[in-house]
């Protein structure tokens, strides 16, 4: 009888769903997966600037004066020379007539001087006249000749003066409002400029960048890990709209110092501007290319986790094609992707998608990424 009882028990045992570590329902999970290879990476960094004019000037009178015209078209471009205002000239035209008058007479008193000084010298050799004479004749030439210098200095003065009357573009550029009208008074070396010439191809953009990061991008130049690019470095540009500037600028020079306010550099980068897009003041973001890493590994987003420390990392499919994960140290981000310094090696396949399949230990069915969206089922 006792056999009897343990038969239902036996049947019972073998109907039971198999264990938790047999494979899933549904069959193996598939994942798609990225083969991880070294590529030529380009780091670049975003910085924040304010467009600037490549020259400014400031048009202020050197002489004073009441304006009688001005010659020019606010907003406008003007060339350097070009005449902006006109001073009344009256006054300087009279001391440059006078100055011009007093130089013709200073040149008329030293022609009988020389004639004298010319009888004297031979009238000393039969001693007709003494050399006291000589000597006094000689001084009077010496002083005729000085006054004649100091009225050309004079009548120069005036003419300088004169040309002052007419106010002139310092350079080249695109000329901005006037502060001043016809009639209006203006005065020598005035604090208020009269109008502002700015040169707006090509601008400058002063950007500023940390001193820690400079000091991290050097260290790694130094250490190898990264190279400098040859010559100039290339700098994109983005508007404050997030559109891309069409041409490409160039980092010209950065700051020998460090300021001790916001503990950053300021590198100041060119930009052509022919159709004058780039005007100064305008918000602008670069785009610097840094440096080069040449063995470079770049995961995507995507494909990158956190742990509960806080560290980066991804879910890889092993020799035995089950889930694996695996502990990264990413630098930056270069695009959409992460730039990896450590924790992967050539070869390795790190899931892209299917991440919500991937268990670790888990067998799973890797099938290439691929970025290309599959064609719909009708």
């Amino acid at each position: 009888m006792r056999y009897y009882y343990l038969l239902p028990l036996l049947f019972v045992s073998c109907g039971k769903p198999k264990g938790a570590g047999g494979p899933p329902p549904g069959g193996t999970p598939e994942v798609s997966v990225m083969t991880v290879q070294t590529q030529r990476v380009e780091l670049t960094t975003e910085l924040s600037g304010r467009v600037s004019a490549s020259l400014t000037a400031e048009v202020r009178p050197q002489v004073g004066g009441i304006i009688q015209h001005r010659l020019f078209t606010e907003g406008t471009d003007v060339k350097a020379g070009e005449v902006l205002y006109q001073i009344d000239p009256a006054s300087y035209q009279a001391a440059h007539d006078g100055a011009s008058a007093a130089l013709a007479k200073a040149t008329a008193n030293l022609a009988p001087i020389l004639l004298k000084a010319a009888r004297y010298k031979e009238l000393v050799k039969s001693e007709a006249v003494s050399e006291q004479d000589v000597d006094d004749i000689s001084a009077a030439q010496k002083l005729a000749e000085a006054e004649i210098e100091s009225a050309k200095a004079a009548l120069e003065t005036a003419r300088i003066n004169l040309a002052y009357t007419q106010v002139k573009a310092p350079i080249a550029g695109r000329i901005g409002r006037s502060a001043v009208t016809d009639g209006a008074l203006a005065t020598a070396l005035q604090a208020v400029p009269l109008a502002t010439i700015q040169q707006l191809d090509p601008v400058y953009v002063d950007v500023t960048q940390s001193s820690a990061s400079m000091l991290r991008l050097r260290k790694a130049v130094e250490s190898g890990q990264l190279s400098v690019r040859d010559g100039e470095a290339k700098v994109q540009l983005l508007l404050d709209d997030g559109t891309p500037y069409p041409l490409p600028g160039k980092l010209k020079f950065s700051e020998a110092f460090v300021d001790p306010g916001t503990g950053s550099v300021t590198l100041r980068t060119l930009f052509p501007n022919p159709k004058l897009v780039l005007l100064p003041g305008l918000f602008v973001r670069t785009v610097l290319q840094e440096a080069v890493k040449e063995q470079g590994i770049l995961v995507p987003q995507r494909g990158v986790t956190r742990n509960p420390a806080g560290s980066a990392m991804v879910m890889l499919v092993g020799a035995d094609e089950k889930v694996e994960p695996r502990v990264i140290k990413t630098d930056r981000t270069v695009g959409d992707s992460w730039l990896v310094s450590g924790g992967l090696k050539v070869g390795d396949r790190v899931i892209l998608e299917g991440l919500q399949k991937a268990r670790p230990g888990t067998p799973v069915k890797a099938a290439p990424f691929s970025d290309t969206p599959a064609p719909d089922k009708k």
